[in-house]
């Protein structure tokens, strides 16, 4: 990186603690949709103060280096340090992205601390490896519906509503959809992945229609087999390995 005239001096006598400033923490909404069609959220109980045993979001301290030329991790490399200690999971199987920075004042009444929040889908195939980190026994599932009527620590209750929203705008436009449900999936099934993140029921036959334009632009493509149902065995369909929609 180019210096500037003057700017080492600057630099050898600049003293960061005559500034005031925030602490950063990584926050990150893991969420799935369970067998029964649920919309669920990864949640863990706190151990320590503030909110000492209230359920909240996984997270923490971004980590900071000692000097100006180890300054410690990137954000997205703390969210994968999160997901992967969280869930034993990594990127390359899960969807993660940012979703929005929260430093409303007061929020945290340690400190103050501003959080970068993150999302992450994991598809239903893969709910049996995850494996949470810390005590199993303070780490569950909960469906988005229970986690908003209870108590969650911090600000966390808008951070998950946050994220609900933006999967539910992106549902229809992006890649999110292929990772609401298995590797092979019906039409009802992906119908009732789309209803447990937009909380709506949607028709069947629009929905049908909008299915078989996923087809015919390549999007989805059938796979071998049939599903077997209470009436009648169903075509199982997966998503194009280089689909972007």
């Amino acid at each position: 990186m180019m210096k500037r005239d003057g700017e080492q001096q600057f630099l050898a006598q600049y003293r960061p603690e005559d500034f005031r400033r925030p602490s950063v923490a990584v926050d990150i909404v893991v969420l799935t949709v369970t067998a029964n069609a649920q919309l669920s959220v990864l949640l863990v109980r706190r151990n320590e103060h503030p909110f000492k045993g209230v359920w909240a979001l996984p997270g923490g301290f971004l980590r900071v280096g000692p000097s100006v030329k180890d300054q410690g991790e990137d954000l997205d490399a703390a969210a994968v340090r999160e997901l992967e200690e969280e869930t034993g999971l990594s990127p390359d199987v899960v969807f993660l992205d940012q979703l929005h920075a929260f430093g409303q004042a007061g929020r945290d009444p340690r400190m103050r601390v501003v959080s970068v929040a993150y999302y992450a889908l994991v598809p239903p195939d893969l709910l049996p490896r995850v494996r949470p980190g810390g005590d199993a026994s303070q780490v569950r599932w909960t469906s988005v519906t229970a986690a908003r009527a209870g108590e969650l620590a911090f600000d966390h209750q808008i951070i998950l509503t946050t994220a609900v929203a933006r999967v539910a705008e992106q549902l229809e436009t992006t890649a999110i959809a292929r990772s609401l449900v298995g590797s092979t999936f019906t039409i009802p099934e992906l119908r009732a992945a789309f209803e447990s993140v937009t909380g709506k029921k949607l028709d069947h036959g629009n929905f049908r229609r909008k299915f078989n334009a996923l087809v015919l632009s390549g999007v989805v493509e059938r796979a071998p087999g049939k599903r077997a149902t209470a009436s009648k065995p169903a075509a199982v369909y997966r998503f194009h390995p280089r689909s972007d929609a």
